[in-house]
């Protein structure tokens, strides 16, 4: 076969859930799933063990006719999940590699399907701000228990270390989008640095 003229590999296409929040790979977030449209989707995405996207909400809300998803988004996968409660499914879902929507379409049951291109995984960098962010996530995860965040716990890696903190500051949702967009983990590093010592979080 040749290669070359093999042409670019076909979009691989994912279910979307617009949320009003961020998630970035390596996090756990609950999800509280009531909707038809997303139920579906999570009992098919439970059976084939395969992964949705979760995209911020640009536009809409979460709840009703389709919401307008931020373009760059997180995949998951759903850990575990319950239903305590009759018509409402309990999740938790773990985040994997962040992907660019290319084309949408929404089904009629008001389902979002997305054309993704995958991010490529972060690499090992050399990132001053490494240590000091690496201590904050380490008390946070020590005050709140190891069980409020996906193992393994990296703290040698900067990419894994800059989406800790991200995720557990309270920023804006759109600070929280531009820093999954950001690809170069030393410069988002930086940035949470810096925010954390002019508010004097660090030791």
């Amino acid at each position: 076969m040749n290669l070359l003229s093999a042409g670019p590999a076909p979009a691989e296409t994912v279910p979307i859930f617009p949320l009003g929040t961020v998630l970035y790979p390596g996090m756990r977030l609950p999800l509280r799933i009531f909707e038809q449209r997303y139920m579906d989707m999570a009992k098919a995405c439970l059976k084939h063990d395969s992964a949705f996207g979760v995209c911020l909400i640009r536009e809409g809300a979460e709840v009703g006719a389709p919401a307008v998803p931020e373009p760059v988004g997180c995949l998951a996968r759903m850990d575990d999940w319950d239903m305590a409660t009759l018509g409402v499914l309990q999740v938790t879902a773990k985040g994997l590699e962040r992907f660019r929507l290319v084309a949408t379409r929404t089904t009629p049951s008001g389902l979002i399907l997305g054309d993704i291109e995958r991010f490529s995984v972060e690499g090992e960098v050399d990132a001053p701000d490494l240590a000091p962010c690496a201590a904050f996530v380490r008390k946070v995860v020590a005050a709140l228990g190891p069980a409020r965040f996906a193992q393994p716990l990296r703290y040698d890696d900067a990419s894994w270390v800059g989406f800790r903190v991200a995720e557990i500051l309270p920023l804006r949702m759109e600070a929280k989008q531009k820093l999954l967009e950001l690809t170069d983990p030393a410069a988002r590093l930086e940035i949470l640095h810096r925010f954390l010592r002019e508010r004097n979080l660090l030791a």
